[in-house]
C-alpha cells in the first residue's frame, strides 16, 4: 500500500510525534521507492537532524547520494550518480540559517541597488533585526522546502520530507496559504503607492530611474509570492501530495495522531495512511505478551478515529535502524505489511 502510494505521489510528508520513528519510515520508504526504481530526494526538515545517522552517511544542505539500488548495504556505488534509470536516494538536512543568509543576502543585494547611499546604513540594520524575527526559521525553511520542489521536477521522481513533531509541522504546512494572502496584500499596497508617485512624479515632472525600481522590486515580490501560491496548491492537491502519520501504540503518540489527522483534513491535506510502529510481539514472554494487548486497544482507538484511513503496522526490531541494510528490513516490512 505504502509503495503504491509513493509510486503515485509526487510529494510525501511524513510526521507524527517525536519519538515514534519518523525519519526511519521515512528513510525506509525511500529506499523501497528507490528499490522500486524511483528517484528519490529524502528532505529532513527536522532542526534536530537524525537523517544523517540514519544512513550513517554525512548530508548536508545540498543533495548527497546515499543509496543507489544495486549497490553494497552500505549504499556505496562505482558511480555515485547511479547509472542508467536505476532508482536512487538523494538526501538533504535543511539548514535553516544558511537559507536565511542566501535570501537576506539576496534581499541586500537588491536594497543597494533600489536605496540611494544614505539609506544603506539603515537598510542593514533593519535586515539585521529580521534575521532574528519571530517566524524567520520558519520562514526560511518553507522557502528551502519550496526550492527544493521545484529544482527536482525532472531529476527525481519523488520528494519525500521527514519533518519535526507535529506541532511545528502543522504551522509550517499552513504557512504556504497565510504568505501567500500576505504577499498579494503588499502587492496591492505596493500597486496603491506606485499610482501616487507616478502622478506626483507627472506633477514636478522628476525623471529618474524610480519607474524601474519600483518595477524590479514588484518582480521580485511577484516571484515570491507565486512560488507560495504553487507550492500551497501542490500540497493540498491530493493527486500530488500525501501525509504519512507515524505512530506507535500508546496513549499519548495515538492522541496525537488522531488531532494531526483533523488538523491535516482541516488543511485540505491528504491525511493518506497511518504507520503503527515498533508493534510489540505477542509471542515473546510475557511482558512483552501484555503490551501487546494494551496496544491492540490504543490500535482499536485510533482505528475509529480515523475511519478508513489504512493503518500499517511494523513489527519491533533488532538492533539500531542505521544504513541501508538495516534499513532494507524495515523497507520490507512497510511494502509487505497490509492494512
Amino acid at each position: 500500500m505504502l509503495l503504491s502510494l509513493a509510486r503515485s505521489r509526487r510529494i510525501l510528508f511524513v510526521g507524527g510525534k517525536g519519538g515514534v520513528g519518523k525519519t526511519s519510515v521515512s528513510a525506509a520508504l525511500a529506499l523501497a521507492r528507490a528499490r522500486d526504481g524511483g528517484r528519490v530526494l529524502l528532505v529532513s526538515t527536522d532542526p534536530a537532524h537524525n537523517l544523517g545517522q540514519v544512513w550513517d552517511a554525512q548530508l548536508s544542505d545540498a543533495p548527497t547520494r546515499v543509496f543507489t539500488h544495486g549497490a553494497g548495504p552500505d549504499g556505496a556505488s562505482p558511480d555515485r550518480a547511479g547509472s542508467g534509470s536505476a532508482g536512487f536516494v538523494d538526501a538533504v538536512e535543511i539548514d535553516p540559517h544558511a537559507t536565511i543568509e542566501r535570501h537576506f543576502a539576496n534581499v541586500a543585494d537588491t536594497m543597494r541597488r533600489l536605496l540611494p547611499d544614505r539609506l544603506h546604513a539603515q537598510a542593514r540594520q533593519h535586515l539585521e533585526q529580521a534575521k532574528a524575527a519571530p517566524g524567520s526559521h520558519e520562514s526560511a525553511v518553507l522557502e528551502r522546502i519550496a526550492e527544493l520542489i521545484e529544482t527536482s521536477r525532472g531529476t527525481h521522481d519523488l520528494v519525500l520530507f521527514d519533518t519535526a513533531p507535529s506541532g511545528h509541522t502543522l504551522r509550517l504546512l499552513a504557512l504556504p496559504a497565510q504568505l501567500t494572502t500576505w504577499m498579494e496584500t503588499l502587492l496591492a499596497s505596493r500597486d496603491r503607492s506606485e499610482r501616487f508617485a507616478a502622478a506626483a512624479r507627472s506633477v514636478v515632472g522628476r525623471g529618474d530611474d524610480q519607474p524601474s525600481a519600483d518595477a524590479e522590486l514588484r518582480r521580485t515580490l511577484i516571484a515570491r509570492r507565486d512560488r507560495f501560491s504553487l507550492m500551497g496548491r501542490l500540497v493540498t492537491d491530493a493527486a500530488h501530495t500525501s501525509f504519512i502519520v507515524v505512530s506507535v501504540a500508546e496513549r499519548l503518540p495515538v492522541a496525537e495522531s488522531i488531532e494531526v489527522v483533523r488538523q491535516l483534513t482541516a488543511l485540505h491535506i491528504d491525511p493518506a495512511a497511518i504507520v503503527l510502529n515498533r508493534r510489540s510481539p505477542a509471542d515473546a514472554g510475557a511482558l512483552l505478551a501484555a503490551r501487546r494487548v494494551q496496544e491492540e486497544r490504543q490500535l482499536e482507538r485510533l482505528r475509529d478515529a480515523v475511519g478508513g484511513i489504512p493503518i500499517v503496522q511494523t513489527p519491533l526490531l533488532p538492533g539500531d535502524l542505521a544504513g541501508a541494510e538495516a534499513l532494507g528490513l524495515l523497507a520490507d516490512h512497510l511494502v509487505a505489511s497490509r492494512t
